[in-house]
């Protein structure tokens, strides 16, 4: 495997707060990295510095070997950086295949204007129904955004995101707000990103973090504070003292 992220020595302060305290991770292709932590931990921080939307003010962020510490967001997403967010933003009024076609769209490089009908364009439609096939959303392709359970939501952001080709997801938190069944659908979704990008995944839910992580590194006040597979993180004494609370969590 080869790294599509590798960050090394990444600081941040906001006056006399170390948000980001000389992060070194990456995160190689085909595999999951998992960031767990505490909340106040420095897990948003460090993903706004990843993504471009806040500047380090120490340290390196490579992404497929560029160096791209001082790219704006939009210049990493060229690059293939994906992201979603704890939060979904949607066009509710559009359907499903009216999402995935714009971001198909947006990929492509063309017009974005709902009105010149994209979703009807033979390559984007082609396109569209092959990122919705086999997933749950596609028996929903005709329903609008703003009629979708929170999970489908989720779904939906996050096949957007892929139709944008990206080389490196980063996923905030991709399974809060969602139930028992929704959690067990997000987690079969995510496992097959594997096949298609490196993944930094961000969340609190440590069965989903242990059902998926290959490697686990735990940020404790904006530290990196142990990292390593599913099996080291469970028996590390640090990790359960600072973060897992306990062997009767790890059970």
């Amino acid at each position: 495997m080869s790294a599509v992220l590798e960050v090394s020595g990444l600081v941040k302060r906001f006056g006399g707060l170390v948000a980001t305290d000389h992060v070194t991770l990456d995160v190689q292709a085909g595999e999951i990295h998992a960031l767990i932590g505490p909340n106040g931990a420095g897990k948003s921080t460090l993903i706004n510095q990843l993504s471009g939307e806040i500047a380090p003010d120490a340290g390196t962020i490579r992404l497929l070997g560029r160096d791209v510490t001082h790219e704006p967001a939009h210049a990493r997403v060229r690059l293939g950086l994906g992201r979603t967010f704890q939060v979904t933003s949607l066009l509710d009024e559009c359907t499903v295949s009216e999402s995935v076609a714009l971001a198909v769209q947006a990929h492509a490089g063309g017009n974005l204007k709902l009105w010149d009908r994209a979703a009807n364009r033979t390559p984007v439609r082609t396109r569209t129904e092959a990122l919705l096939a086999g997933t749950a959303l596609e028996p929903r392709a005709a329903m609008r955004a703003a009629d979708l359970s929170h999970g489908e939501r989720k779904q939906l952001e996050l096949v957007m995101a892929l139709a944008l080709e990206p080389k490196l997801m980063l996923l905030d938190e991709p399974m809060a707000g969602l139930g028992h069944v929704e959690s067990g659908e997000m987690i079969e979704v995510l496992r097959g990103l594997r096949a298609r990008a490196g993944v930094l995944l961000v969340e609190h839910d440590m069965d989903a973090v242990f059902a998926l992580a290959d490697r686990i590194s735990v940020l404790v006040y904006g530290q990196i504070v142990a990292s390593g597979s599913v099996e080291e993180i469970r028996e590390n004494p640090e990790v359960r003292a600072a973060y897992l609370g306990g062997e009767d969590e790890l059970c």
